[in-house]
């Protein structure tokens, strides 16, 4: 038996939870203890190869007090990954320690005063996932531990491509749980976009399409608008969003000529963190320009209404006025207003404003996310 094999526990068990925690991203904290108890390490951890770190990255339950530390303490950003993404991208595994020498651990603050401190010493690292979306593990033993031997090494090389082909699977998961949002927000004419990691449009819905134009475009796979302070207000906020830096605020877009767009930017993954989800941002869009025409089911099913009167209703909700409403249905001004009156009676409101502000909240709360 080579050396390393006595640590190492059955994979099989390992590559299980990786592919339950690609069906169901509340399961990737498991996923790390059962890395840490299969390589025979104290904790593992996924850490983006590119791009940011974030808080709610999955850690293993013995690494949570040290994540807590690391990312209060702002290590996240000074944690070392220079010294074995090259080797990881490469190989498919970190195959050297972070500091080979005392002496190196001894300049390093990272080991010195957040490893070490936390008992934390050995390291190795196994790259998951390919392209612009990769991801590596990260394993660690404790100084009473022994470090991870050259044999080790050779498995976790293994390792490397059995587990890639879960990130393939929690992709393919992410991107039905897409397709089902954005027909979602395709049926309340709601325009939404999501993106990736890296801030690029993935997908958005025929909604989206409709506003794009002269005045907001997507440029390089990123949203653009005419206006470069717009661009850039949009982009600050992506930034945040994405790095988890704080709260985010709506976007005001501006329109060469008319009423803006005004764009509501959410994280769509907050917990559990799907890591390998292919969207991680979902952006809904208010355009003020619109003359949204309320679906008529709704109104019939929550206010009783019959087809005539949500005809009426749902005319006025986008902003017709009675007399154009009145002229679009065929029928006179003066049933039409009947109509309206039968309409205040079944929803208990008295002015043209208190129903379009009612009827409103049918088809806005998916741009409160």
């Amino acid at each position: 038996m080579s050396e390393g094999a006595n640590v190492f526990q059955d994979f099989g068990s390992l590559t299980d939870a990786f592919t339950a925690a690609a069906i169901d991203p509340s399961l990737w904290g498991a996923a790390m203890d059962a890395a840490a108890d299969a390589t025979g390490s104290f904790g593992a951890n996924l850490v983006p190869l590119r791009g940011p770190r974030t808080p709610d990255e999955p850690f293993c339950r013995r690494l949570l007090p040290a994540a807590d530390d690391m990312f209060r303490e702002g290590w996240a950003a000074r944690d070392g990954r220079e010294q074995w993404v090259p080797d990881v991208m490469r190989h498919g595994v970190a195959t050297a320690y972070l500091w080979k020498t005392p002496e190196e651990e001894s300049r390093h603050l990272f080991f010195q005063e957040f490893l070490r401190p936390h008992g934390l010493r050995w390291f190795a690292g196994v790259k998951i996932g390919d392209g612009d979306d990769v991801w590596g593990l990260a394993l660690h033993r404790t100084a009473e531990q022994a470090p991870y031997s050259p044999a080790e090494f050779k498995l976790l090389a293994e390792l490397s491509p059995a587990l890639a082909g879960t990130a393939r699977l929690a992709a393919a998961f992410g991107f039905v749980r897409i397709d089902a949002m954005l027909s979602a927000f395709e049926r309340s004419q709601s325009p939404v976009a999501m993106l990736a990691r890296n801030g690029a449009v993935l997908k958005h819905n025929a909604a989206v399409e409709r506003l794009l134009g002269d005045d907001l475009k997507i440029v390089g796979g990123r949203l653009v608008s005419w206006n470069p302070g717009a661009t850039r207000a949009l982009d600050g906020v992506l930034h945040q969003l994405l790095s988890k830096l704080g709260g985010v605020k709506p976007v005001v877009l501006p329109r060469k000529v008319g009423r803006p767009i005004i764009a509501y930017p959410s994280r769509l993954t907050n917990t559990p963190y799907d890591c390998f989800a292919p969207a991680q941002v979902l952006i809904v869009f208010a355009d003020l320009e619109a003359r949204r025409q309320v679906d008529m089911q709704p109104l019939m099913d929550a206010f009783g209404l019959c087809a005539s009167e949500a005809r009426v209703t749902s005319l006025l909700a986008g902003g017709t006025s009675i007399e154009n409403a009145a002229e679009s249905l065929g029928i006179a001004v003066s049933t039409a207003r009947n109509q309206i009156k039968r309409v205040f009676e079944k929803t208990d409101t008295h002015s043209q404003g208190q129903l379009i502000s009612l009827v409103s909240q049918l088809i806005s709360p998916l741009t409160k996310w």
